[in-house]
């Protein structure tokens, strides 16, 4: 199966390369870097020399410096630092040019002798257009910019096209040396769908924190500059910066004008107002600046002091900003019991009255966001009114599901966004060591964002950055150009992506390993593990699963070159083993405790085993906080075993085990289920038939198919715990009627029974608040029955659908007689994401993922 797997990623990875190209390889079509060269190519590096790099003296300063980023990268490549020049009358042979439309003399003079046409780009929000231009003096390679940071994009395109992965620092990426690289003819442009797009550094103690603290002395601008670079290379624009306890323009005064050097637009998370850290109101209470609670209602006159000073500091540095109005509570809290329409009005209004005041201009000419996050959104639902210019950035429930999205048809100046999560501090559980985000569950909700009209800003929180490489290119990429992100580019991404850091002899394999962990991780976060968190037989293939896993993980990091080792151990290999070994040791625990129910002398045993995984644990964490003489050093530090309540304990916490008086050697004692849960049935076309009381069906097996106009099914490779999921694209369309879309399954009984039906879905949320999403299913030629779901934050339901990444909806069908039947589902609403059907006829066992598929004859 595995074998299968990635020869399709091979195929999808060459279908669309050049929608995600990757170093020197395609060679078919404008503007791509290759090893070959033609008669109409541009010399990038031949002979092991690099182009010219030509910028204009008196371009904006973030040009200039992806110029000198742009000659570093030339020398990774080539071994040389090229020359870097302003003036090009005594320069001989190929130049890359990097210029800013209305900012270059060289635009300005190609333009005129009609040797390029940039009119295609002109006034477009971070365009840029890449051209071998031939001068009839020697060629030019023009990376031109509409702005600034179309420039910069344009530019660090050509980085990663020449094999320097974005990071190449971030994770020790390797770049792989070339004595000859040439540009292919022609011309191309290229420029974001979605307008603001970056991250949010969060939850940042003790890993990043602790980290930065080492090396940088703090969280200051020297850290920030090696932030800023990794967001633009990945094509990225928008930063809130760490906040547990720091300040971003306050703890360094050159933060801020560091992010303007480099061409990054600021902004501050969804509780701190007008540009202010919540830290900076605590931290200045005594000086005088501020004083009194956080509170409106009592100590208007002192906040308005603070929010004015944040908006005067913006203006008088000329920063560029998306400046966050509207209020929580102190402490990332509820500002007041119940929805405080009205109170929060009056605040936005009195925000915007100072930002008129203090930049001269009105207020719809400052960007402004206003987060709906957790209770604020009771406001907006509540029929709070924001002015138009202002974007609504809507967030999902913490843990990967969209709360709300804009009405079908409803545009505004300001737009739509999402706040999106990676990693999350609060309840039912902290989840901030690894990664544990599928790129398949982001694409399904952002493409449903995107398509819904949510395409003026995004951002996604990150904790660490670290931890997070994969899930953040991926995140970036698709924010560029949602629509280039397609189910096929889906499903060969990994393979793109590992192809980029590590090269193509191993990308397929790198990529399913990437895969296959995420999946494994996002089953259930591995803060939420216990010995008891599962039955003992979906424990038992689970762990055998990691542990094929975290072999071939090891086994291809063995065959990797010495200067890949390092980025492999951070990017594949630790968080592959870490949480293999994760899963033994809560596995151990468990047959620890049978044993030592029974009174055998095994626990005692298998209680050395669990210590010794406890040990590894910590290994493999001083292994990471090690490499490259500890750069990473404390990244690894976050606790991850022995949480008892949402919030992490203060140091890891060994399992409880039990000892029992030994009487004798005890024997090797281990409970092993015969199957591992992913091997395929031995036939999947025709009747699904009955095996132990009960019949299992994974969603895409499905046997017939009906579809609307417009619209059609479509399978997701990986989505969700087991093997793929069903969606029906496009999405965010409209509700269609029973009957219109439907999917078949079909299976056999062998007596007269009564079955539950169990549908196996993606605990999705209701992003319209109409009441719930629903789904129909009938068996044969009975009524249909429609079921209706409606999760909701922080209620037990939705609490225990997120901590399982799952809902079952189960519905009864009474005497059904032998022979062969047929369910039929149908899609009513979007974003409802179906995985599994499982029948009980009458023997179903509790498990968490529920049965190995079943045969069909």
């Amino acid at each position: 199966m595995h074998g299968d797997r990635i020869m399709k990623q091979i195929w999808l990875a060459v279908v669309i390369w050049a929608v995600f190209p990757a170093g020197a390889l395609a060679c078919e079509g404008p503007v791509l870097v290759c090893d070959g060269v033609s008669a109409a190519s541009f010399a990038l590096i031949k002979g092991g020399k690099p182009a010219t790099v030509y910028v204009d003296a008196q371009a904006p300063r973030p040009v200039q410096r992806v110029a000198e980023d742009f000659a570093a990268d030339l020398e990774r490549v080539s071994g040389v630092h090229p020359a870097v020049v302003h003036d090009l009358k005594d320069v001989t042979g190929p130049v890359v040019a990097i210029a800013e439309q209305g900012h270059s003399g060289l635009v300005d003079d190609l333009e005129n002798q009609r040797l390029i046409d940039g009119r295609d780009i002109g006034g477009r929000w971070e365009a840029y257009q890449q051209s071998v231009v031939d001068t009839g003096h020697g060629k030019v390679l023009l990376i031109m910019g509409a702005d600034t940071r179309g420039a910069i994009y344009g530019t660090y395109d050509l980085s990663a096209k020449m094999g320097v992965s974005p990071w190449y620092w971030w994770a020790d990426v390797p770049v792989v040396k070339k004595s000859d690289l040439y540009v292919t003819a022609g011309s191309r442009i290229d420029a974001p769908k979605v307008k603001y797009r970056g991250f949010f550094i969060n939850d940042e103690e003790p890993a990043f924190g602790g980290w930065a603290r080492e090396k940088f002395g703090g969280i200051n601008h020297e850290l920030y500059g090696h932030v800023f670079e990794l967001e633009l290379r990945l094509k990225g624009n928008y930063l809130w910066p760490a906040m547990w306890g720091k300040a971003f323009s306050d703890d360094d005064p050159l933060n801020q004008q560091t992010a303007a050097d480099y061409g990054i637009v600021m902004g501050t998370s969804h509780h701190e107002p007008m540009t202010r850290a919540q830290e900076e109101w605590h931290r200045h209470q005594e000086g005088g600046v501020t004083g009194g609670k956080w509170d409106y209602t009592t100590n208007a006159e002192n906040l308005r002091t603070f929010w004015r000073g944040g908006i005067e500091r913006l203006k008088a540095g000329k920063f560029e900003n998306v400046v966050t109005v509207g209020m929580r509570g102190d402490g990332d809290e509820p500002m007041s019991e119940g929805t405080a329409t009205h109170l929060l009005e009056g605040i936005v209004t009195d925000q915007r009255k100072i930002i008129t005041d203090v930049t001269g201009k009105p207020a719809d000419q400052t960007p402004q966001v206003w987060a709906l996050y957790k209770e604020v959104q009771d406001y907006y639902d509540h029929g709070m009114k924001v002015p138009d210019d202002v974007t609504l950035l809507f967030s999902d429930d913490n843990w990967g599901q969209i709360r709300r999205l804009p009405e079908p048809g409803k545009a505004r100046p300001g737009g739509y966004g999402v706040y999106y999560h990676f990693d999350y501090v609060g309840g039912p559980r902290n989840y901030k060591w690894i990664n544990t985000n599928q790129i398949e569950k982001t694409w399904q909700q952002m493409d449903l964002a995107y398509d819904s009209g949510a395409d003026r800003l995004w951002i996604v929180n990150v904790g660490d950055i670290k931890p997070m490489e994969f899930p953040l290119s991926f995140f970036m990429d698709m924010a560029w150009n949602p629509q280039a992100m397609t189910p096929e580019a889906l499903q060969a991404y990994p393979a793109k992506w590992a192809g980029q850091q590590f090269g193509q002899a191993h990308a397929a394999e790198i990529g399913d390993i990437l895969t296959r962990y995420s999946q494994y991780n996002a089953r259930k976060k591995p803060e939420l593990i216990t010995a008891d968190s599962f039955d003992i037989g979906s424990l038992s293939y689970m762990e055998q699963d990691y542990g094929v896993l975290a072999q071939r993980a090891q086994a291809l990091g063995k065959a990797l070159p010495a200067n890949a080792q390092d980025a492999y151990f951070q990017l594949v290999e630790y968080p592959t083993v870490a949480s293999a070994n994760l899963y033994s040791l809560y596995y151990n625990t468990a047959l620890n405790h049978l044993a030592a129910m029974e009174g055998s002398p095994r626990a005692n045993l298998l209680a050395d085993i669990v210590e010794k995984k406890f040990q590894t644990d910590k290994d493999l964490a001083a292994q990471y906080n090690t490499l490259g003489d500890g750069k990473w050093n404390h990244m690894m530090d976050q606790t991850h075993i022995g949480y008892d309540n949402w919030q992490q304990p203060e140091v890891q916490v060994l399992p409880k085990l039990i000892r029992v008086a030994e009487k004798g050697k005890p024997a090797h004692y281990a409970y092993k289920s015969d199957r591992l849960y992913l091997r395929p049935s031995a036939s999947t076309k025709g009747e699904f038939v009955e095996s132990e009381g009960a019949i299992a069906i994974d969603a895409e097996h499905f046997a017939r198919k009906t579809e609307a106009a417009g619209l059609h099914w479509q399978v997701i490779p990986e989505l969700g715990r087991t093997l793929s999921s069903v969606v029906s694209l496009p999405q965010a369309a409209a509700s269609t009627s029973v009957g219109d879309m439907a999917l078949e399954y079909d299976f056999k009984l062998a007596k007269e029974v009564d079955v539950t039906l169990n549908l196996y879905l993606a605990p999705t949320l209701d992003t319209q608040g109409e009441g719930g999403l629903r789904i129909a299913v009938t068996i044969d030629d009975r009524p249909a029955q429609t079921l209706t779901f409606d999760l909701r934050p922080d209620t037990p339901q939705w609490t225990q659908a997120v901590k399982d990444n799952i809902l079952i909806l189960p519905t009864a069908f009474n005497s059904l007689k032998p022979g062969k039947h047929t369910i039929k589902v149908f899609r009513i609403d979007d974003n409802v994401v179906l995985e599994r059907l499982v029948l009980d006829t009458g023997g179903l066992k509790p498990s968490y993922l529920g049965p190995p598929e079943s045969a069909a004859n």
